[in-house]
């Protein structure tokens, strides 16, 4: 792990020198297959000393950041025209990917809350820097503030567990029966999945952000309240801990229904992928919640499945956004006309966001329904609500943008380049390939 960060290092320096744009991007494409070839196969920490406590959570989603991140330099290939401004976006890319290493391999609790909370600062430059619409500024500050207002009590809770254990190692902490302490450090948490009733900053961060913003937001943002849930649950196994998650289990698995139908009224396409991600999420705060290896394995699994689909399916909206100038249904009507190659691609990846196999989600989706249906039996009809809608938002996505009258904006449009191919297959390859491998990330079986 420590030739990878300081791999990534030397990435922001060659950023900030001017280095080239597309050999900073290869060069990271390297680092990206290192990363994967250092597999962990365990849940226990084997990593310790140069390999700062990687374990197969931490492995798993530090993969997914690399991924990621290079992947938005793939994707936002129109600042690479613009000089000053494309080496600042690089720096904050390289930036954000170095935090997040940070977040995702620290073995004590203060240094994960710090770059928990540095790993936002990145993220609001890059809404607010290169978004597209005035109402960025507004939605960095909601970004900003929803995280930032729950992180105090956070940091509150951190001084109570010092006081009571001399130490911040996430190994010795012990089971707690405390409702404000439960409160207080989960709440944080909730906020970046997002919960259900706490989610209004993600459709509007999603909605403002350049397509570099949406993918990290999606697939690595989330990913930190995931990560973080299934860190420190294990110290609210008591009585009132299961008590206070079967109530946050109602309100994600509720709240998911709710976003779902909200999903199918939706009139823009990056509104309706951010709402379906916070339907999904919801399907992984249950999972993490129900305290089962089974729940904390599929939990794991979608949030490596849902960075990917949802991330190439922002994609394929910012390549009709970019053409039309408009992210509206209505205006995008009857691609499959004059992209018929890219409507295999639009195929694809909601077939995956909706869970069909051979994609990842399915393996996630299953074992995540189990665990949740083993936990509480008196969920299981609202789950099946849940699995049919996705299904049926997921074709709503792609009917309405494939099929239908071309729009009077579409007629003189530039065709999608072998860059924008290469971006879409990046994301769909390693979600459907890796469900061969699932015996890697499940460690029951």
């Amino acid at each position: 792990m420590l030739d990878l960060i300081l791999g990534v290092l030397f990435l922001m320096i060659m950023s900030l020198v001017g280095g080239a744009w597309w050999s900073l991007f290869y060069f990271g494409l390297i680092m990206t297959f290192l990363s994967l070839l250092k597999m962990s196969f365990s849940w226990e920490f084997l990593s310790l000393g140069y390999g700062m406590g990687e374990d197969l959570l931490s492995y798993v989603l530090v993969s997914l950041s690399f991924w990621i991140c290079f992947l938005m330099i793939l994707a936002s290939f129109n600042i690479y025209k613009e000089k000053f401004f494309s080496k600042m976006f690089l720096f904050f890319v390289m930036f954000l990917l170095l935090s997040l290493i940070f977040t995702f391999c620290s073995l004590n609790l203060f240094i994960f809350y710090l770059f928990f909370e540095i790993s936002l600062i990145p993220t609001l430059f890059l809404i607010i820097g290169w978004g597209n619409q005035p109402e960025r500024v507004s939605a960095g500050v909601y970004l900003f503030f929803y995280t930032l207002l729950m992180s105090l009590p956070m940091m509150v809770a951190l001084f109570y567990l010092y006081t009571k254990y001399l130490s911040m190692e996430f190994i010795f902490f012990l089971v707690e029966d405390n409702i404000l302490l439960y409160l207080c450090l989960n709440m944080v948490f909730f906020v970046k999945i997002p919960l259900f009733l706490i989610h209004l900053w993600l459709p509007k961060a999603h909605v403002e952000a350049p397509i570099s913003g949406s993918m990290i937001l999606a697939g690595i943002m989330l990913k930190l309240g995931g990560y973080g849930l299934m860190r420190v649950m294990k110290m609210f196994t008591g009585p009132i801990g299961l008590s206070l998650n079967m109530i946050f289990i109602f309100i994600s698995l509720i709240g998911g229904f709710i976003i779902s139908l909200e999903c199918i009224r939706q009139s823009d396409m990056k509104m309706l992928i951010a709402y379906s991600s916070v339907s999904h999420m919801g399907l992984v705060v249950s999972g993490i919640l129900s305290l089962s290896l089974w729940g904390m394995t599929g939990g794991l699994i979608l949030m490596l499945a849902h960075g990917l689909s949802s991330s190439g399916l922002f994609c394929l909206a910012n390549f009709m956004y970019e053409r039309s100038g408009s992210r509206s249904f209505y205006l995008n009507k009857g691609l499959m006309n004059i992209f018929p190659s890219l409507a295999l691609c639009w195929f694809l990846l909601c077939s995956s966001n909706m869970s069909a196999p051979p994609s990842l989600n399915l393996l996630g989706e299953i074992i995540l329904i189990f665990s949740i249906f083993q936990f509480f039996q008196g969920f299981s009809f609202i789950l099946l609500i849940m699995v049919f809608f996705s299904a049926v938002y997921s074709l709503f996505l792609f009917s309405f943008t494939q099929h239908g009258s071309l729009s009077s904006s579409m007629f003189s449009v530039y065709q999608i380049s072998i860059r924008e191919f290469y971006l879409v297959i990046l994301h769909w390859l390693p979600l459907n390939i890796m469900f061969l491998k699932s015996e890697s990330l499940s460690l029951w079986i």
